[in-house]
């Protein structure tokens, strides 16, 4: 049997244990529970859920999603900066969200209304480390809303800094 053949054979077999459990849990009306403390909670008009009407996601269910890096600009950072986590879109799409706007809530009270569509139009990360450390709650973190500011002009606007939520700990979608 030659050797390409047997590859794609185990591809094969093994790939419905390589899927992501978000996408494997897309078949289903409820996420399984966070294995350890939540990150982040998605409410409102979801379809996925896990606790009442929101999802709640530890670290390790945010793993799940597939990981982007993006290097930019902040309005209070010196220097470009190199961040990674997952698009705030493929979270949506995980939780099955449908809504024109998400609430961003933050540890220390900072809330902020952001149109959905900033998450389809910009490659908009829900970033978990910058500089390759992980944000802490003293600093950003857990995890900070960055837009591609360097990318497109139109981002480098205040109105935009302002949807640049760090500390952030909760989004409602509406």
């Amino acid at each position: 049997m030659p050797i390409r053949y047997r590859l794609l054979m185990t591809t094969l077999m093994l790939s419905p244990l390589l899927l992501s459990p978000l996408i494997a849990w897309a078949a289903d009306s409820r996420l399984p529970p966070p294995e350890g403390d939540a990150v982040l909670v998605v409410a409102g008009d979801i379809g996925l859920t896990n606790h009442g009407d929101a999802a709640y996601l530890d670290a390790r269910m945010l793993a799940t999603l597939p990981r982007e890096r993006l290097t930019t600009h902040t309005s209070v950072t010196h220097g470009p900066q190199a961040f990674e986590g997952v698009l705030a879109r493929d979270l949506l799409e995980a939780v099955k969200a449908d809504g024109e706007t998400v609430t961003a809530l933050a540890l220390n009270d900072y809330r902020v209304e952001i149109p959905a569509v900033d998450f389809y139009d910009y490659d908009v990360l829900l970033a978990d480390t910058m500089n390759g450390e992980r944000l802490s709650r003293r600093g950003k973190g857990p995890l900070w809303i960055v837009y591609p500011r360097d990318a497109h002009a139109e981002l480098q606007d205040i109105r935009y800094d302002y949807r640049w939520v760090w500390q952030l700990y909760r989004l409602e979608v509406e």
